[in-house]
This record gives C-alpha cells, structure tokens and sequence, in this order.
C-alpha cells in the first residue's frame, strides 16, 4: 500500500501542507519537534517520495549540477579541493531538497548537453577556466561559477580575494627576510584565479624592495605528484630560492616531500606557504602554513545564490568575492636559519 502525505499528516496531527514542507526540504517556519515527528512517521510508515510526480507537478526537476572538467581518462574527484566543494554544496541543497548531479565534462558542448538533458534547474561549475566560461552561450538556466572571474554575464562569480591572499603570502615571506623565492601554479591566461594571486605575491615582494629577477615563477599542475617533482629538483634549478609560495594546499605538500627526499629541510632550508587550509595542511611535519579561504563560505553562498536563481528568479547579479586569512603553522622560517 503506498504511502501518501495525507496519511503522515493524520498520523502527525498537522497539515498536509506542513508534512509537504518537511518531506522538500522548506523547513524554515516549522519547529525541530514538528519535523522529527514527521520525519519518524514517515520512517515508521515507510514513506518513499515520488520524485517525478513532484517534479512534474513543481515544473521543476529538483536537480542541481555540479559539472567539473575532467580529462578523457581522468577521475574527477582527484583534488582534494572539488572534494571539499562537492561535498559542501551537497550538503546544502540536500537540506533544500534538491539533488546534485556530479558530472564530468570533457568537451566544452557537453555542459550544454547535461543541462537539457537532465532537465537540470541550475548548474554550478567548478574549476573551469575563465575562457572556458567566456564560451559559455545557454540562457535561461541558472548558473553559478565558482572561483571565476569571467565577464559572461550569463553567470554569476563566487569566489575567495586570491589578490590579497598572494598578497598575504608575499609580504610573509618578505617579513621573514626571504629575498629570493618561487612562486609555483598552474599555467595561466589572463587574470582569473591563478593570475590574480600570483599578481597580489609579486606586487607585496616588489613593496619590500626585491628586484623582478629574485621573483621566480615554476608552471605546475596542482597536484601532489607534480609539487614533489618540483621539490625534488628546486635546488637544482633554483639553488637561490629560499620561499615558496604554492597556489594550493596539495601542491606545497608535494613540494614539501620532494624537498625531503632531497634532504633539504622545510623550514630550515625553504620556507613554504600553501593556499586554501584544507584538512591536510594541518597533518604535514612540520604543518603547513598556508592563506585559508573560507570553504564553507564559498560553498554556502554559491548555493544560497543558486537557490535564490531557481526560486524567486532574482536574475543577474554581481560576483561575490569572499575574505582570507593567514594560518600559521611550521613552513615559515628566517632564510637565516640556514646560513
């Protein structure tokens, strides 16, 4: 026998429409008690939701994509960063009673493909470049960018001051008396994420009076593999750097084991500074120090907007960009450490 919302409803002692708002997530003016008894009747009664007929009926799917790039033989779960952001905006549309869809998009058009074909109600888009965006031609779906910095007006920008966070890091290293140091990302155009931090470092060494030659740059993929190679041979290809300064978090932990496989100490010998303070910068030795951008922030808002999107049809908006802040660890020493 199926279970309707009717039966939870005289089971329940409230209204259909309360029992509704309970079972989609619209919880707001409905009390804790009220829902756990709801939510424990429906259990008992072994309620299951007919989510097509409720997405007929709403002319809404109640599913959110979160399309991420990937390469043709690539997993896309591979930075631990998506991870985090995922997993974040899961969280918060769950509780809206929406799904998220994860795909992966090899081909640009394939964006264009997941939103129809899956009848999607708004698409987030994670670590795509900006040019990628810049392409972008689909109307009349929300859609939301994360960490962009593209001019589409077809989608809305969150995103952390990546400026002022390689800012941070340079003046860090400055303080601590580093004259030669490396900044190592990934390979870049124009001025979005990567660009914007190496722009914020650049300009914090040269307030501190080194000259453009002691600023080195290495072009890394953001990955642990890639960072240790680079530790392995920074002293050979620049036997003058004593700071680091890493775009993310599994990068300067890869520069880091690298380094120590190349007996050079962390930070005796090289300072390192890292970028995002996820889980794992905490559980290096030394733990590493890093510019934290505020994850939860990032990913609450960027659901906040796409909810406000498909619901109330709020229509464009301006890019939200999100603080940072230093967090102190154990990679950051006097280069005099090692004289």
């Amino acid at each position: 026998m199926t279970v309707k919302l009717s039966d939870i409803a005289e089971a329940a002692g409230v209204s259909v429409m309360t029992v509704s708002n309970v079972m989609n997530g619209k919880r707001a003016r409905v009390s804790q008690q009220t829902i756990a008894r709801v939510q424990e009747i429906a259990d008992r009664l072994g309620y299951v939701p007919n989510i097509p007929a409720r997405s007929l009926a709403a002319s809404r799917s109640h599913i959110v994509g979160a399309l991420v790039p990937v390469g043709e033989n690539n997993s896309l779960l591979v930075s631990p960063h998506t991870v985090a952001v995922i997993g974040g905006i899961e969280q918060h549309l769950r509780h809206h009673g929406y799904h998220v869809l994860l795909r992966g998009i090899e081909h640009e058009g394939e964006i264009g493909q997941a939103i129809r074909g899956w009848s999607l109600d708004g698409a987030i888009l994670v670590e795509f470049t900006d040019a990628e965006i810049d392409r972008i031609r689909i109307d009349g779906v929300p859609l939301v960018a994360l960490d962009s910095y593209s001019a589409n007006p077809r989608t809305i920008g969150v995103r952390t001051d990546d400026h002022r966070g390689g800012w941070i890091a340079g003046a860090l290293l400055m303080d601590a008396g580093h004259r030669h140091v490396l900044f190592a990302g990934p390979p870049y155009e124009g001025m979005g994420v990567v660009g914007q931090r190496f722009e914020g470092f650049r300009s914090a060494c040269l307030a501190a009076g080194i000259p453009h030659d002691a600023i080195g740059s290495e072009r890394v993929l953001t990955t642990f593999e890639d960072g240790r190679e680079l530790g392995r041979r920074l002293r050979r290809d620049h036997p003058e750097v004593t700071g680091v300064f890493a775009t993310a978090d599994v990068l300067a932990i890869g520069i880091m084991a690298g380094l120590a496989e190349s007996g050079v100490r962390v930070p005796d010998d090289v300072s390192i500074v890292g970028f995002d303070d996820l889980d794992i910068s905490a559980y290096t030795s030394p733990g590493l120090t890093t510019i934290a951008q505020d994850m939860p922030a990032k990913v609450a808002e960027a659901a906040r907007i796409i909810l406000d999107e498909i619901e109330k049809g709020e229509g464009p908006r301006a890019p939200v960009s999100l603080g940072v802040r230093l967090v102190e660890r154990g990679t950051v020493g006097s280069p005099r450490a090692s004289a």
